[in-house]
């Protein structure tokens, strides 16, 4: 065996540790804290936001968000069916029903089928879209930034606004990824719909072990999650709650990472697009294998690196390669599941799923964390050309 290249993992620096024994000499190391505001305030002026707010998760950040534009029981959210299912759990978690999309070659949802479906298989009466098939209201989509590659937010929000449509952004994955051109060119993934949503799992591009952050212009609605994220106190000191509320705050512990975490966030896509380059540079002088481009009209922050295998050319497929490259040491992950072919979601409705499949059979993620040495590049991409 060889050495052991994992596919993405946290770049943690022991400078954390200061932040960490304050919190412990201090006791604070729960939901409250000097850290929280101090992650909140770094974050919202990293994105370009006048106010951000932190919670639990990236998930809880979505099911917040969702509670608070209205999104209930019997109401319909459209959602991709290429992104990972806790993208999708939250609009079962109001009562809500999922409608799928297919991808476009970005791995984002296709535009172009979105407006078609809004055209063809719905009606807009009273200022609402109602699906013809369901006969439900559609109220809003998720749009997710996937892999950290930004979405096609000008289309989608040409189309918010004609069908009066609420957009929530998943941008756990694109923390740092912005528009260089267009109408929303300097803006930050996250900061165009109604409300976006981070995440910080170990995963991600900086991390607090868990945790997310919701952001949006509309104060009224950041101060209505943060209601509701701690327990809907209407009287804190007396315990006066008159709604139901969730423990969705993150803990101060988890901030202690986070401020420092953000302050390296730019070094760290710095080295994820060295890193991108030096394998695109290799990559495209193997035959049957192609590493998928982000958008030339964005600032991507490069999160993960997606190969597509053509076995014709290549020899093997996706999951042979797989199996080998873990058998030498190297950690890679298939694309998720398509959502649409879950068990919980197979009865829901999917409007012309074609493209996602070609992907879903044929990617494969590579080792891509901001720690990873040009040598460790240089170490999976002899693999790639000998397996």
């Amino acid at each position: 065996m060889g050495k052991y290249i994992p596919l993405s993992v946290p770049n943690l620096s022991l400078d954390i540790l200061d932040n960490v024994r304050e919190t412990i000499e201090t006791g604070w190391v729960s939901t409250g804290g000097r850290f929280i505001k101090e992650f909140e305030e770094k974050v919202a002026k990293y994105v370009g936001v006048e106010r951000a707010v932190s919670c639990q998760s990236g998930t809880a950040g979505l099911h917040l968000a969702l509670r608070i534009l209205g999104i209930g029981t019997g109401d319909e959210v459209i959602v991709p069916t290429v992104t990972f299912i806790a993208t999708v759990n939250p609009v079962k978690y109001v009562g809500a029903e999922p409608v799928f999309m297919d991808c476009d070659d970005t791995l984002n949802m296709d535009m172009d089928k979105l407006e078609e479906f809004l055209e063809n298989e719905c009606y807009f009466k009273d200022g609402r879209v109602i699906n013809k098939k369901t006969s439900r209201v559609i109220k809003a989509i998720i749009v997710v930034h996937v892999f950290g590659n930004p979405a096609n937010m000008e289309k989608l929000m040409e189309i918010k606004d004609k069908y009066n449509l609420k957009i929530i952004e998943d941008a756990a994955e694109a923390l740092g990824s912005y528009y260089l051109e267009g109408k929303f060119a300097g803006k930050h993934c996250g900061t165009i719909g109604d409300i976006g949503v981070y995440s910080f799992n170990a995963n991600k591009i900086i991390t607090t072990g868990g945790g997310g952050m919701v952001v949006s212009h509309n104060k009224e609605l950041l101060d209505k999650i943060e209601f509701l994220s701690v327990q809907a106190k209407t009287d804190p000191l007396y315990f006066v709650h008159d709604e139901i509320g969730y423990n969705y705050r993150m803990t101060n512990i988890q901030a202690a990472f986070g401020v420092d975490q953000i302050d390296r966030l730019e070094s760290f896509i710095e080295t994820k697009i060295r890193n991108y380059n030096l394998y695109k540079e290799a990559i495209e002088q193997i035959e049957g294998l192609t590493l998928l481009p982000f958008r030339h009209d964005t600032r991507a922050n490069h999160w993960f690196y997606s190969v597509i295998v053509d076995k014709e050319k290549y020899g093997l497929d996706r999951d042979e390669l797989m199996l080998k490259l873990n058998n030498k040491s190297i950690q890679t992950r298939p694309l998720w599941r398509l959502v649409h072919k879950q068990k919980p979601y197979v009865n829901n409705q999917a409007y012309r799923i074609e493209r996602a499949y070609f992907y879903e059979e044929n990617l494969l993620n590579i080792p891509c964390s901001s720690n990873l040495s040009e040598e460790d590049v240089a170490l999976v991409v002899n693999l790639l050309r000998v397996i």
